[in-house]
C-alpha cells in the first residue's frame, strides 16, 4: 500500500524526465521489533493508543493510515534525492518505513507525554452529536464566545456549555473530548436544519458526517501552477542533506503548516518562522518542555523565528525582505488573506523571482470563496474518512487523532519539493496548492477487519487474524476465543507473549503509554530526546 501511495503521488509531477531513484519502504525500519503489517505498526508505535483515547482503550484505524503516510514520505524522499543530484550531491537511494511514518504521526502526543511535567490524561469521551432527524454532525469554532452563543440559542444548559468548552477546545491536543451529556441531549432535540441555521447565525461551522467512506471529489493531493520565468539564482551544492543551503520562510499555525515546514527542515532546509510580536501564543500551552509548549516544540524546534506584525506596512515589508533571500514561502492562512495582505504568489515573486509559494489550506476549492472552518475533524466528516476508519457497522465518527492535519502537512511539503525540482529544470517558480481535504483523499478507504487488541492484566496484545484459532488451542483448549480473552485478562502481557511464543504464535504488545515507548531501547534508533522525545528524520539517503 505504501508503494502504491508513493507511486500515485509521484505521478502528479509536471513534465519531469523519468528517473530511477531507488526507494525502499519496509515495515519496521530502525524499530527493533518484528512488525509485519499495518495493524502491528499501529499497535506498537502508538496510533492505536492515541486514536483509542476517546473510547478508553487502544483501537485500530480500519484504514491503512500509517502505510499511506509512509507512501508520502517515500515520495518526498525520492524528490529530495532528485533535487540533491540536480544540485551536485549524488544520492541514488532512499529508504523509509511504515513505523517511522507512524511515529511521525504521533509526534505531538509523544512530546506531550515525555516532558518532565506531563499532563494528567484527559477523561475518555467523544462528541456524538446527532440531530432529532438522525443526522450525525460535527461542529467547529475556535472562539469561546461563538461556542457560547451557539449553544445558548439552542437553549442548552448554561453550566454544561461552560463545562464543555475546555474539552472541546483541547481535543486537538488530547485526542479525547468528554462533552457533557446535556449538550448531546440538546442536539438530539433539534432538527439538523435548525442546528445549521443556528450555526450560521452564531459564526460556528457545522457539517453532516458523511456515511459513505469514499472521497466525494477527485482532487490531486497537491497542484502546481508555474509562475512566469524569472532570474533564478544559481543553486549552491548541498552538504549532507538534500535541501541544505535552501531557505524556507513560513507563516503558519496549528498543525498542518508547521508539519510542512518541519519536514523541509528535516531534509536540510533553513526554516525561518514568522510569528506575531511577542511570539506565537501556542508556545505557552502546557505541558511545557522547558520554556516552550511541548506540542509546539514537536513541530517547530530548530526553526529561526522572526517577529513581524503582518497587519502593518512595516511587517509586510519585512516579509518581502525575508523572501528576497529565500526559496520557498509557506503559509496556511485563511482563504483570501494572502491577497488581502499583498503577499500572494505574484506579489512575492516581484521580490524573489523563482520563488515557490505554497498555500496549505483547509478545503481548497471544495466550498468556494466562503468555506467552513478548514480543520481536521470537519474535513474527516465531509471527506468520508470518518466513515472509513471504524469497523464495519459502526456509526461514522471522526478520529480525534489529527489524521488529516499530519498528512496535509506532508503532502504540502511534497508539493514544495516537486516545485523545487521543477524550478531546477525550468527556471520557473511556482504556486503550490494543497489542502486537508485533498490530503484526506491520499488515505485509502478499503477497510481491514480486526478483532482488536486483547486485554491483559497490565496492557494489551494484538494477535494476527489468522492466529486466533491456534492461540485458543494454546491458551484455552476447547474454550474458543472467549476463553483466550479470559485467560489473557488474568496474566501480564509478557507472560501471555511467552506462552504464545512457545506455541509458535507471534503477538505484538500494544503501546498503552507513550512515555514507556520513548524509553524502550527497541525504539532507540528511531527517536531522539531533548526536553521531550521526538522522531528522528524518517529517511536514509545513500
Amino acid at each position: 500500500m505504501a508503494s502504491e501511495v508513493a507511486a500515485r503521488n509521484l505521478a502528479l509531477l509536471p513534465d519531469v524526465p523519468f528517473d530511477e531513484t531507488e526507494c525502499e519502504i519496509d515495515w519496521a525500519g530502525p524499530v527493533d521489533l518484528p512488525l509485519g503489517d499495518e495493524t502491528a505498526v499501529q499497535a506498537a508505535c502508538g496510533i492505536m493508543h492515541v486514536h483509542g483515547r476517546a473510547v478508553g482503550r487502544p483501537t485500530p484505524l480500519a484504514v491503512d493510515y500509517a502505510s499511506a503516510t509512509a507512501g508520502v514520505l517515500a515520495a518526498q524522499g525520492v524528490l529530495a534525492a532528485r533535487i540533491a543530484r540536480a544540485r551536485g550531491l549524488e544520492l541514488r537511494r532512499v529508504r523509509t518505513s511504515v513505523s517511522q511514518a507512524a511515529l511521525l504521526a504521533v509526534s505531538q502526543y509523544l512530546a506531550a507525554a515525555t516532558t518532565d511535567d506531563p499532563e494528567e490524561p484527559a477523561p475518555a469521551g467523544k462528541p456524538d452529536l446527532c440531530s432529532s432527524d438522525g443526522v450525525r454532525f460535527e461542529i467547529e469554532t475556535l472562539d469561546a464566545l461563538d461556542w457560547l452563543r451557539f449553544w445558548s440559542v439552542l437553549d442548552a444548559d448554561p453550566a454544561a456549555v461552560r463545562r464543555g468548552w475546555r474539552p472541546f477546545q483541547q481535543r486537538f491536543a488530547t485526542a479525547t473530548c468528554a462533552l457533557p451529556a446535556a449538550l448531546q441531549e440538546t442536539a438530539a432535540s433539534r432538527t439538523f436544519i435548525a442546528i445549521a441555521e443556528t450555526a450560521t447565525a452564531t459564526g460556528v461551522s457545522v457539517l453532516p458526517v458523511r456515511d459513505r467512506p469514499g472521497h466525494p471529489a477527485d482532487v490531486p493531493a497537491w497542484h502546481i501552477t508555474s509562475m512566469p520565468e524569472g532570474e533564478v539564482r544559481p543553486s549552491t551544492r548541498p552538504g549532507a542533506l538534500p535541501l541544505e543551503g535552501l531557505v524556507v520562510v513560513e507563516s503558519t499555525r496549528r498543525v498542518q503548516g508547521p508539519v510542512a515546514g518541519h519536514v523541509l527542515r528535516l531534509l536540510g532546509a533553513e526554516v525561518v518562522r514568522i510569528e506575531p510580536p511577542g511570539g506565537d501564543p501556542m508556545r505557552g500551552i502546557p505541558p511545557m518542555a522547558g520554556d516552550c509548549s511541548a506540542r509546539f516544540s514537536a513541530l517547530n524546534a530548530g526553526k529561526r523565528v522572526v517577529e513581524l506584525d503582518l497587519k502593518s506596512a512595516a511587517g509586510r515589508r519585512g516579509v518581502h525582505e525575508l523572501v528576497a533571500d529565500a526559496d520557498v514561502f509557506l503559509h496556511n492562512w485563511a482563504p483570501g488573506k494572502a491577497e488581502q495582505l499583498g503577499l500572494d504568489a505574484c506579489d512575492l515573486a516581484r521580490s524573489r523571482p523563482g520563488l515557490v509559494h505554497a498555500w496549505a489550506s483547509g478545503w481548497g476549492a471544495e466550498f468556494g470563496e466562503d468555506p467552513p472552518l478548514g480543520t481536521d475533524f470537519l474535513v474527516q466528516a465531509h471527506s468520508g474518512l470518518a466513515a472509513a476508519i471504524g469497523p464495519d457497522g459502526a456509526a461514522p465518527r471522526p478520529s480525534l487523532m489529527t489524521l488529516t492535519d499530519v498528512v496535509g502537512g506532508l503532502v504540502c511539503a511534497q508539493g514544495v519539493l516537486a516545485a523545487l525540482l521543477n524550478r531546477l529544470l525550468t527556471r520557473r517558480g511556482a504556486r503550490v496548492d494543497s489542502s486537508l481535504f485533498s490530503a484526506a483523499g491520499v488515505i485509502p478507504r478499503a477497510r481491514r477487519t480486526s478483532r482488536g487488541p486483547l486485554r491483559t492484566a497490565d496492557g494489551c496484545l494484538l494477535l494476527e487474524a489468522e492466529s486466533w484459532a491456534q492461540a485458543a488451542a494454546a491458551l484455552a483448549p476447547g474454550a474458543g476465543p472467549e476463553g483466550v480473552e479470559a485467560r489473557c485478562a488474568d496474566e501480564p502481557t509478557a507472560a501471555v507473549q511467552e506462552s504464545l511464543r512457545t506455541a509458535g504464535i507471534h503477538a505484538t504488545a500494544v503501546c498503552t503509554d507513550l512515555r514507556a515507548l520513548a524509553a524502550d531501547p527497541r525504539f532507540g534508533r528511531a527517536l531522539g530526546s531533548a526536553a521531550h522525545a521526538f522522531p528522528l528524520a524518517p529517511w536514509e539517503f545513500s
